[in-house]
């Protein structure tokens, strides 16, 4: 499913910030967002909230970000990145918009139809923003991200502060969330492909993803097994975020198996003994026998830490997963995305 960077959300509370008379503190959902008094925001309003991570087109009503947002893409596209930034001590995550930011995009009488959860973001031009990609890490091209598998974009826990309540019966195991760019392996019906986050990639001889599979000798493995199945990681080290955890060369830690004829996740056990069969290595697992947390913002501060791979490395987040593989989202560090450029 595609990530919702723009939808309709209701203001569940107002909160003031201290020592600030300009500014106060909008809540939707799990997210907090530091607004203008002068906008004279209410609770119950019905807004446009677009998450960190969109990519907003150049337009007139957008351009108030321009000084501390405008990014270029990969491919040239100008516009504003939203990131985490902290006003007056205040962590603010995304931008909250009148729903009147609509008015030039769609016919007035649909407004009468918008509902709590609606997705504007084609709507608005929002796009993802996608940071630069190394050439070696690019590669050529074979085609888009197959239809058979999953992307690796799980949702985050601000946008699901209405299901923990419904968790607490529940048992999760939990991983560290890793800073590279994501990796997926298939094997389907005889035919064996590799994968970034958006794209197939054909096998070249200097591409990184295609060089760890050779390695590792992963087409053969999974031939081997037989079993129509995906395997999806994170790529981490030299050339590759900066290569926070200081690792020699490059390699890749796993954290999915997903069986293409089922169209669901492995859960836990089998995902293991499938690791352990093919010789690779999983991402690093915090906790397997963890019990839900009663808030958003307890789960939140438990992302804050130390990376497993680099203690001296602030982590970038969590993510947190049922032992049936049923529930799964992740938690970023506010302290990660604080950093973060």
């Amino acid at each position: 499913m595609e990530r919702k960077l723009a939808s309709i959300r209701k203001i569940s509370d107002i909160q003031p910030i201290e020592n600030a008379d300009m500014i106060e503190l909008a809540i939707v959902d799990g997210w907090k967002v530091v607004v203008a008094k002068n906008v004279n925001h209410k609770v119950g309003d019905l807004v446009v909230y677009c998450e960190i991570d969109s990519f907003l087109p150049i337009k007139e009503e957008f351009e108030f970000l321009r000084k501390g947002s405008y990014k270029k893409m990969v491919d040239g596209t100008e516009g504003f990145r939203l990131r985490t930034i902290k006003l007056r001590g205040q962590v603010s995550q995304g931008l909250i918009l009148p729903i009147s930011v609509l008015y030039d995009n769609r016919d007035l009488s649909a407004f009468d139809e918008l509902t709590v959860g609606e997705d504007v973001t084609s709507i608005l031009g929002i796009v993802k923003y996608e940071p630069p990609i190394p050439a070696e890490l690019a590669g050529k091209v074979k085609g888009l991200f197959p239809s058979f598998l999953r992307k690796t974009d799980e949702e985050r826990i601000q946008n699901l502060s209405g299901e923990i309540e419904n968790w607490k019966d529940k048992t999760f195991y939990v991983t560290e969330k890793l800073d590279g760019s994501s990796a997926t392996f298939y094997y389907k019906d005889g035919e064996f492909g590799v994968c970034s986050r958006n794209l197939e990639l054909l096998e070249t001889e200097d591409n990184t993803f295609w060089k760890f599979a050779r390695q590792v000798d992963l087409e053969n493995k999974m031939r081997d097994f037989d079993v129509n199945i995906s395997l999806q990681g994170e790529l981490i080290g030299e050339g590759i975020q900066g290569n926070p955890y200081k690792i020699k060369g490059q390699t890749v830690r796993f954290f999915n198996l997903f069986d293409i004829d089922l169209q669901e996740y492995h859960n836990l056990s089998m995902f293991e003994g499938v690791c352990n069969r093919f010789g690779v290595e999983m991402v690093p697992i915090l906790n397997k026998h963890f019990e839900m947390f009663d808030t958003v913002e307890d789960i939140l501060e438990y992302a804050d830490g130390k990376s497993v791979l680099n203690p001296n490395f602030d982590r970038e987040g969590v993510v947190i997963r049922s032992l049936d593989r049923k529930i799964s989202f992740k938690a970023i560090s506010n302290k990660f995305l604080l950093n973060e450029k």
